[in-house]
């Protein structure tokens, strides 16, 4: 008997929503073959059977969101099919992965809460953190430092756990964690407001899935925490165009795969980002992280969401290293195949509603990046040359970028940069 259980799809994924279940209870079943559909707040996924048999026992239904390690379902020879009961949740025994007994566990006693600083619900005020005899509140230089990278008064903290209140750096870091989780909360009710007048006539409800609502999460908090600038620079793809036209046969003979804009416009990012690395960085409090790592985040629609995967070290790779990549990265978004990792850790995103014949947009930010890129359709325009009119294949690029950390002179210099590469193009493809 197997006991098929909810995967963890990364190390901050504490659980996942069955979206569909691909065999019903008394199916047979090859190990490898996917079992179950899950939507996790990163990512998309098939769950794969665990070994060959018969789909005796489904616990959760379609919609069911299952903290990972719960035993789902079971595989067994075909012989107790419907007859087992459901278990409990199922903790990983910690050896090396595998999922505890089918046992129901018994109910853990009360947990007695730790000794720490005192909690301080949020708005609320928190109690005078204890001072010493000249009046300065009582904590290490480590303490203080943090305060003042996080921004916090440390009056604020409440009292410390250490002897006579000090303030320790434990308590800081809970107070840092209660305030970051308290703003997580906030941002989901901002993002799902009650709204009743919204109700009216003949209308049918259909509940937001699990990505859509972290879609929705996600551009609330990044329209919340940063303040998006736009600028807007139209470029001269022509050389790129007949590049591309002249060669897309025969690099599809050479290399079994298609020559699209994309590659062009992800070489040119990622030379800019290596120019300009305060563009290929995030904001952590009041440091600038400037990542040394260029890995390019690429929006793709999905029927059901978007979703962003990463292109590691972007600026390593050739045209056709890229082309692969992007080919590969799409084809498995839209088969739902893609792993966590291979969506975490951009440093820069690049969105191509182009490809959807959108001339011009404003792309959100992707969090915890300052800067995306936003490539607009290729198009036949006449332009002016020379005091004389000609047809070029021309395209309007956005860079949407995080006014805290980027000022309007370094954005439009970034975007020169990609321009003058474009415009100038003459590396050969094959």
């Amino acid at each position: 008997m197997g006991a098929v259980v909810m995967p963890q799809m990364g190390e901050s994924i504490v659980e996942g929503t069955i979206t569909k279940w691909l065999k019903a209870t008394g199916d047979k079943v090859e190990r490898d073959e996917a079992l179950f559909e899950i939507s996790t707040d990163k990512v998309d996924s098939e769950v794969p059977a665990p070994e060959s048999g018969v789909l005796e026992a489904v616990f959760f239904p379609e919609g069911e969101t299952v903290e990972i390690n719960t035993v789902v379902a079971v595989i067994g020879d075909g012989s107790k099919v419907g007859k087992h009961a459901a278990p409990v949740a199922q903790p990983s025994s910690g050896l090396g992965g595998q999922p505890a007994p089918l046992a129901p566990q018994p109910a853990p006693p009360p947990a007695q809460p730790p000794p720490g600083p005192v909690e301080v619900p949020v708005g609320a005020s928190a109690p005078p953190a204890a001072k010493g005899s000249h009046g300065r509140i009582r904590s290490s230089p480590l303490v203080r430092r943090i305060a003042r990278e996080k921004g916090i008064d440390l009056a604020q903290v409440g009292p410390g756990s250490g002897a006579g209140g000090r303030i320790s750096k434990k308590d800081i870091l809970a107070y840092v964690e209660r305030q970051e989780r308290a703003a997580t909360v906030g941002v989901a009710a901002g993002a799902f407001p009650a709204v009743p007048e919204a109700r009216f006539g003949d209308y049918e409800e259909e509940p937001l899935s699990a990505m859509r609502a972290s879609i929705a999460e996600h551009m609330v908090r990044t329209k919340r925490v940063s303040p998006h600038v736009s600028t807007v620079h139209l470029v001269d793809c022509t050389a790129v165009a007949r590049l591309r036209s002249a060669s897309k046969e025969q690099f599809l003979q050479q290399n079994g795969t298609k020559l699209t804009f994309m590659p062009f416009f992800l070489k040119a990012a990622a030379s800019a980002l290596k120019a300009f690395p305060t563009v290929n960085a995030s904001l952590d409090g009041r440091q600038l992280i400037k990542h040394r790592e260029v890995n390019i985040g690429m929006a793709v629609a999905l029927d059901w969401g978007l979703i962003v995967p990463v292109i590691r070290n972007a600026d390593e790779l050739s045209l056709l290293g890229l082309q692969r990549a992007v080919n590969d990265l799409a084809s498995r978004a839209r088969a739902k195949e893609l792993k966590p990792e291979e969506i975490a850790q951009g440093t820069f995103s690049v969105s191509n509603y182009g490809s959807y014949n959108s001339l011009l947009a404003t792309p959100a930010i992707n969090q915890p990046q300052i800067a995306i890129l936003g490539i607009g359709a290729v198009r036949k325009t006449p332009v002016v040359i020379n005091d004389a009119i000609a047809i070029r294949s021309m395209s309007y690029l956005t860079l949407s970028f995080d006014h805290r950390a980027i000022d309007g002179a370094t954005a439009d210099l970034f975007l020169e940069h990609i321009r003058e590469i474009v415009e100038g193009w003459n590396t050969p493809v094959l």
